[in-house]
């Protein structure tokens, strides 16, 4: 392998306690052509990570010390760089918990090793799609600035997304007035069957609102449409 050619290889950063789990990710996804910067725990991943360097988290729920939501925020507060959660079991709570903290997606335990591979290629493969995007685009009284991830407000107020909310935002808007359905946006957004889990869209439109609505319990723009989807209103 050339040097050119490893470094365009993805990093992950993967943040996992147990040894034996750490080892395999290291050796499965290294064996799938990333490279891997392997963390015990989340105060160590919090201390080497590299925001312009690491191209994808994958971070435990369960670690010593802070735990894996803690660390995501942490992660989250440094750069948007896209984060899945490893929870031990398909728990409501851990999974809406994750996603709060910032979360792009999550992954329950014991996992299929292909279909974590996938959603880690689906998921980088949204990030490279938006950075060849740096034009503004102007939606209604909406301008979305796919560079920094900001999108202005009517008002003026510039507010910062992670990928996954900028994406989901985007879809909306560019589909004003237009009722898509969970299953849709999932599809469209995330770029996975992800088997009809309403929770990934749901969490990321409760948190759009608190950013784009002025009053998020009464929301003018992000609309449910009860029984069929969301729509953006212009």
């Amino acid at each position: 392998m050339t040097d050119a050619s490893m470094a365009h290889q993805p990093t992950i950063l993967v943040v996992e306690d147990d040894d034996r789990i750490r080892t395999f990710l290291s050796m499965l996804l290294e064996s799938e052509g990333f490279s891997v910067r392997a963390f015990a725990t989340g105060e160590d991943a919090i201390a080497s990570f590299e925001p312009t360097g690491d191209d994808l988290a994958l971070i435990d729920v369960m670690l010593p010390g802070i735990d894996g939501f803690e660390c995501c925020r942490h992660l989250r507060l440094r750069s948007d760089v896209p984060v899945i959660m490893v929870t031990a079991r398909d728990d409501s709570h851990d999974v809406v918990t994750g996603l709060e903290a910032g979360a792009d997606d999550y992954v329950t335990k014991p996992y299929v090793p292909t279909v974590l591979v996938a959603r880690i290629r689906a998921l980088l493969r949204r990030t490279r799609t938006e950075s060849e995007t740096s034009s503004v685009v102007r939606l209604g009284a909406f301008e979305f600035h796919p560079i920094n991830g900001t999108v202005t407000r009517p008002d003026g107020v510039d507010i910062r997304c992670t990928r996954t909310e900028f994406k989901l935002l985007l879809e909306l808007a560019e589909h004003a007035d237009e009722v898509i359905s969970r299953e849709d946006l999932l599809e469209r957004v995330w770029g996975y069957d992800y088997f009809g889990d309403s929770r990934l869209v749901d969490v990321h439109i409760g948190r759009l609102r608190t950013k784009v609505e002025v009053d998020p319990s009464a929301p003018r723009y992000l609309l449910t449409i009860r029984g069929r989807g969301y729509q953006f209103s212009v």
